[in-house]
């Protein structure tokens, strides 16, 4: 029996300048931005966590937002999709606020026999809702991941992270596979499409440059890391993302996958009830304030309410 995951952690995007992405994650979609950093690799840079009231793994939406960044185009080993859930009144609601506010999404569509609305966010991102009962509030449902072969993917899911294939159909030309996590709680699915269409993908803005699965703590996590090492895969080592531990991998379709740990969380440094209200360093930056705060773009936060 695979070491197994219980779904995504969080899932990794990158974005054109700051500000559209604050509006449209905040006001638009009702996520609460939880943690305002900066890229650990890039401090010129912000990260921005939005995610539910107390940043829920599984409910984590994050992106590198560039000013200058080229737009970007999903492709064949990329990550397409992400998909929030919501339960069936939200679902409506969600619907006429969106008619009723002058903004364009495309729907809904039976997928797996739920219904699905598709937006776009300011870059071109696609971002699904799909019609959950009992979903919790702000937490996604999945990952749609694009693969000119989805076999070596499935089995990468299936003997290393513990995913069954639950389901598959057509539409529009495209297959779809639906690979789930065997409890099949929330933020537990991962769709796998093909399409004959010729594309070839860019990353850039409006793409998510990686996702990230679960592990409970360290010691799950290590356990992924020698069974993925053991199966072949070149597994990086650990890393301190300061609110989770982090391995990363690519998987033979191409697509960059993430194993974090659920704690410390994103409270770590700064309560609850003000998350995403400061710009928060790393301990390796923090002598560097002055000058990274100079650099960032200036933006107006919308309020970090009890999304």
């Amino acid at each position: 029996m695979p070491t197994q995951t219980v779904g995504l952690h969080h899932v990794t995007a990158i974005s054109g300048p700051p500000q559209a992405n604050l509006d449209f994650y905040v006001t638009v979609l009702g996520q609460r931005l939880v943690k305002r950093t900066v890229n650990f690799d890039d401090p010129g840079t912000y990260h921005f966590y939005y995610g539910d009231r107390v940043g829920t793994p599984g409910t984590i939406l994050t992106f590198f937002p560039f000013v200058d960044a080229g737009p970007g185009r999903a492709g064949p080993g990329m990550a397409s999709a992400v998909a929030y859930a919501a339960v069936p009144a939200e679902f409506e609601a969600l619907m006429m606020r969106l008619a009723e506010d002058g903004e364009a999404f495309g729907g809904p569509i039976e997928r797996f026999e739920q219904r699905c609305i598709t937006l776009s966010d300011p870059d071109g991102l696609a971002v699904e809702v799909i019609e959950t009962p009992d979903a919790p509030k702000n937490s996604f449902h999945s990952v749609t991941l694009w693969l000119t072969d989805p076999r070596p993917t499935v089995r990468v899911l299936s003997d290393f992270l513990g995913y069954q294939e639950v389901g598959a159909e057509q539409r529009d030309g495209r297959d779809r596979i639906r690979m789930q996590t065997t409890d099949g709680g929330h933020a537990s699915v991962i769709d796998i499409v093909t399409d004959d269409t010729a594309s070839i993908g860019r990353q850039g803005a409006g793409t998510i440059h990686h996702i990230a699965f679960r592990a409970s703590d360290d010691d799950h996590q290590l356990a992924f890391r020698d069974q993925l090492l053991s199966g072949g895969l070149d597994v990086t080592p650990v890393i301190d993302r300061q609110y989770f531990n982090a391995i990363y991998f690519r998987e033979p379709g191409g697509v960059l996958f993430e194993i974090a740990t659920d704690p410390p969380g994103f409270s770590t440094d700064e309560p609850v009830d003000t998350l995403g209200a400061a710009l928060k360093l790393p301990a390796q930056y923090e002598n560097r304030r002055d000058q990274i705060e100079r650099r960032l773009p200036e933006i107006s936060p919308p309020p970090w309410s009890d999304a």
